[in-house]
Formats: C-alpha cells, structure tokens, sequence
C-alpha cells in the first residue's frame, strides 16, 4: 500500500480561544485557518472543528475537565482518531488528553511540521524538516522513532506507534541530530557556493514572498511560464523555485518562489527554514503578495513582515506590495483596490488567473531594478578578509591599494549590495 493510499484518518479540529491573550487572533478566521492546514494534509478526513472559549489554560489538561468529558462524547460519537488543537500543547497535556478522549492529539507546531514533511521533495527540504521535527519532539519523546529512517511522506506523528522507553528516544533523537547536522552542513557549504556564483550573474534576483495560499506559485507560473505545482491549499509549495524570465523591458532576471509564511509559525521551522529563506535575503527586490480578497488580510500582511524582520531583511530593502485575487472581489471591492493601487507607488493590484494588472506590475519591475550604482571608498582592515572576499566575488571592486592599515577600496555598488555588505 502506497504512502497516500492509507485509509483517511478521521480529525477533528479545536481552536482553543484564551480570553486573557489580549493579542490571540480572531476565533472565527483562526479557526477557518486550522481547518485548512487539516485539509492540506493527505489522508486526514475533518469530521468536525470546534472553538473553545477558555478563560485560561489549565496546566495539566488545557481544558476543564467538564469540557473535555463534552468533547469525549463528541469524539466517541464521530469516531474521531485525531484531535488537532490548534495552538501551543505541553507534553504533559497531549498526553493527558490522548488518555481521556482515546485518540491522538496534535498542536499546531506538530500539524505544520507533518505538512512540511509530507511536501519536502529536496534533499535540504527533507534535511531541515527532520531537523525541525527533532527540535519539535526533543523535550516531548512520547513516539517511537522508526519513522526516522523514512525519506518523506509524514513524520508519523498522525500515524505513527506507540510509546518507547525515553532513553531509547533520546539516544536515538541525539543520533539523528549529530547526523542531520553534519549533512546540513555540507548543505549549507554548497548553498553558499551557489549564491557567491549568482553574485557573478549580471541577472538581479526577484524574491516573492506572501502568506501561505497568497496565490504566490500562480504569479510565478504566468510570469515565468513555469509548472510549479499551485493549488488552493495551505503550503502548496515548500521547495524554492528559480527561473530566469525575460521582462517586456528587454531586461533578464531571475525570479525565486518561497514557502509561505504563516502566523504563529513554530519556532523550529523558522530556524530550519532560514537557509531556504535566504533567498529572500540575497533577492534585488521583494515582491509581497497578498490575498487581497481574504478577510484576514491585513492581519497576514503584517504576519509576513514580523517573519522577514526576524529573518533580517532591513526597512530600507526593495519592497513592491501585489494585491492578489481581484478576481475573487465583487465589483465595488475591485474597484477600491484598483483605486488605492493607482495612488500608491510601489502597490499593485493584480489577478494571476485572469492576468489583471500584470503590464503595470511587470513595468514597475523593470523600473525597480535599474538600481542606481553609486561610487564610495572603503576602508578595510587586514582582519577583514571576508568582507573583502565578499566584494571581490559581488565584482563591485574598481580599484585597490594596500596601505600600512590595510586596504582602501573603490567599490561601485548598488544601495541593496551596500545592505548585504553591512551585514557582514
């Protein structure tokens, strides 16, 4: 039997509401948000979501005991395998809740982290998710780990067996990471090879970036002519995807897709993902897109920027903001967008299906990466041989002397190069 022919796994999908966090998300659209990431998952069939209002957690269970026997009974009824709460589960409370409702209990951290799995197609992708995992399930070891050994498809945590001695689980966990470590690295090594050889490439590099079913792989596809896998689920696409397109400008470059991003992302996958998420760093522009036709889109935009200000991409980097799916606003809606679109630079309101808007923002790009270079003079240390290195491999270097200090460098560079340069 084949990975994805296994019977549907029957769930059932809780989004706790904490009335004390003054800063949780709405209920509702939370909710609609958890049921989707079920659903982008194989094999798992929701039979019933739920909000539960709490007015605080309780430490051993999460719920109040009233709550939990209410919900037993719903389980039982509905013959519910899964339970998908969605927010932050301690181990202790997973396991007290497995024990009282008869079925498995999944946070949110543990839902992304199987989708994640289940979509990793290379071998970084598959390298970062068991890394990420491991950070995931390191202080929990309530699962056996023969799932390790399988290359993609799940982690096993909706799936997987049962319980194992603990010294097992953690020799075997510290096992796997002193591995994963070392592949990462020679992953990383090869990664940086890669992007000091691009530096060389006269082509600049365009990063598009969105919250997760943004609509991200659909822009990608018309602009590049590519087949990059794009689909109306959560985390369509997980592997980052290069293409090189010709703008009607005459001008080349070199346009990235990347994973979405997510509120509440887990920790584990922001420090994994960082070096996929590199891409954006080393992008000439960064095109955000956006649903503009979700109900929570202001909320997800600014999801986004929190994520790229922790992955270090500074105010001042080039930003252009695409208001995607005006084909899914009514009349009234698209007008306001197009209106709002029209008074702003660097906002463009576009349909990837339809084509919508595509000339102004294909224009806007051409226009963005004619970055004015300006000259300036470095002073470099003799310690600084890596600041150095990195100038010369940018090929931004148009004249060197050596002084009793060290060097002094003329160096014709763009303001997003002088970025990078600082933040060596």
């Amino acid at each position: 039997m084949q990975e994805h022919d296994k019977p549907n796994t029957r769930a059932w999908v809780i989004h706790p509401d904490l009335k004390t966090d003054h800063t949780r998300r709405d209920a509702i659209p939370a909710l609609a948000e958890a049921v989707a990431l079920a659903a982008a998952l194989p094999n798992l069939q929701v039979v019933g979501f739920d909000i539960v209002r709490l007015p605080k957690r309780h430490a051993g269970m999460l719920l109040g005991k009233g709550k939990i026997e209410e919900l037993r009974i719903i389980f039982e009824a509905n013959e519910v395998e899964l339970v998908l709460i969605d927010g932050p589960v301690t181990p202790v409370q997973q396991r007290n809740l497995e024990k009282a409702w008869g079925t498995k209990v999944l946070d949110r951290t543990g839902l992304i982290l199987e989708i994640f799995s289940d979509r990793a197609r290379t071998a970084e992708g598959v390298l970062q998710v068991e890394m990420a995992a491991l950070a995931y399930q390191r202080t929990r070891l309530v699962r056996a780990w023969t799932h390790l050994e399988r290359q993609r498809g799940g982690l096993g945590f909706v799936g997987g067996p049962g319980e194992t001695q603990i010294e097992s689980d953690r020799r075997a966990i510290d096992e796997q990471l002193v591995r994963l470590r070392k592949q990462m690295a020679k992953v990383v090594k090869t990664r940086a090879l890669h992007r000091a050889s691009r530096a060389k490439v006269p082509y600049p590099i365009v990063a598009l970036v969105g919250y997760t079913n943004a609509g991200k792989s659909t822009l990608f596809n018309r602009l590049t002519g590519a087949d990059v896998f794009a689909k109306d689920m959560l985390f369509a696409t997980l592997d980052p995807t290069m293409r090189k397109i010709l703008l009607p400008s005459g001008d080349e470059i070199i346009m990235s897709d990347t994973v979405g991003f997510i509120s509440d992302l887990p920790t584990e996958l922001v420090a994994a993902f960082r070096a996929t998420l590199e891409e954006v760093l080393d992008a000439d522009l960064i095109v955000h897109v956006r649903d503009i036709s979700h109900d929570q889109t202001v909320e997800q935009a600014a999801d986004v920027m929190t994520i790229l200000t922790t992955l270090g991409v500074g105010e001042n980097a080039p930003l252009v903001e695409v208001w995607n799916k005006l084909d899914l606003l009514d009349d009234d809606a698209r007008d306001a967008a197009q209106t709002a679109a029209d008074r702003k630079d660097d906002l463009f309101a576009i349909s990837a299906v339809t084509g919508a808007g595509m000339d102004d923002l294909l224009a806007s790009l051409a226009e963005h990466l004619k970055d004015p270079r300006r000259e300036e003079v470095l002073q470099l240390s003799f310690a600084q041989g890596r600041e150095r290195a990195w100038l010369f491999d940018a090929g931004i270097i148009t004249n060197e002397d050596m002084t009793e200090d060290g060097y002094t460098l003329t160096v014709f560079w763009t303001i997003l190069q002088k970025e990078r340069f600082t933040r060596l």
